[in-house]
């Protein structure tokens, strides 16, 4: 009877509209977590990097009173600068917060200064550089802070 075919077609066309909703939800979800599989990746090897920089600030504070014509010197200088770039690219920048107000979520206070340093509770000097990626902090900045 055409009750009875009106009631079946309501009911398909729900089933239908259910159907399409929980595939969008799917797909959103699942392109969330791919996005975030992606930043966790490029977060882990980011990290990893980190002690190369290092390496190369060593090396180039090492050179630094040589020749700065040196040919080592310009090639290390010249690798370095190209991790930066490819750093900043990616969104990766130095958290460098001398003179400002200690921070526990950015830095890790390792030593006290004097008060002659600056404000009380401000970082006075970064004994190890740290480094954020958006909100994420790849690594803390080991910090001298001025003793409150």
């Amino acid at each position: 009877d055409l009750n009875e075919a009106l009631e079946k077609q309501e009911e398909y066309l729900n089933l239908a509209q259910r159907v399409q909703a929980d595939f969008d939800n799917f797909r959103k979800r699942n392109n969330t977590i791919r996005k975030e599989s992606y930043d966790n990746g490029a977060i882990d090897f980011a990290k990893s990097l980190l002690p190369v920089l290092d390496n190369f600030e060593r090396a180039l504070s090492a050179l630094e009173y040589e020749d700065e014509n040196n040919s080592i010197m310009v090639g290390i200088n010249m690798v370095y600068k190209q991790l930066l770039d490819s750093f900043e690219k990616r969104g990766i920048s130095q958290i460098n917060r001398i003179g400002e107000k200690f921070d526990p979520n950015l830095e890790e206070a390792v030593t006290k200064g004097s008060p002659e340093d600056g404000d009380p509770g401000t970082v006075c000097e970064v004994l190890q550089k740290g480094y954020i990626m958006g909100s994420n902090v790849l690594r803390f900045s080991m910090v001298k802070v001025v003793p409150e």
